[in-house]
């Protein structure tokens, strides 16, 4: 049972990444379709409840906004693992402009989330962090940063 914890700015490649390595295995968890917080927590408590793996696909730049998720599911017995986009502000605002409607997010609050993200440490708990840099011909470069 893994609690996937995505960290990266908008545009970084996360959805992505989602679909390419965790599509098939995992719930994806994420705000932007959600909503609300209220539904949100209604899907992770159902995810560790039913012991289904799940993947946080937020921004999630501080520990805080990580804790919300990290702690019910070391509590649920899951393991945690946070995935770290890397990523410059000048690309996820680039890959950000590709995106059309309402997906595409305006280039300050990119910036802004930009500014305020906070790798993940191995003291807030995780069992493992990746990192993870997207290619130009958009693959994935996953490296392992740390054991919790």
């Amino acid at each position: 049972m893994e609690a996937v914890i995505f960290v990266g700015v908008q545009g970084s490649g996360k959805t992505s990444f989602y679909l390419d390595r965790f599509f098939d295995t995992h719930v994806r968890i994420s705000l932007d379709m959600l909503r609300t917080r209220h539904r949100e927590q209604l899907l992770v408590s159902a995810c560790l409840q039913a012991g289904q793996p799940f993947v946080i696909d937020n921004t999630n730049p501080l520990p805080q906004d990580r804790a919300r998720y990290m702690e019910p599911a070391r509590a649920a017995g899951f393991r945690t693992i946070a995935y770290f986009f890397e990523t410059s502000l000048r690309d996820a605002i680039a890959r950000n402009n590709q995106r059309a409607g309402k997906k595409k997010i305006p280039a300050p609050a990119v910036a802004g989330t930009f500014r305020k993200l906070q790798p993940p440490d191995a003291a807030e708990g995780f069992d493992e962090i990746y990192t993870v840099t997207v290619a130009p011909e958009h693959t994935f470069t996953v490296t392992h940063a740390s054991h919790g």
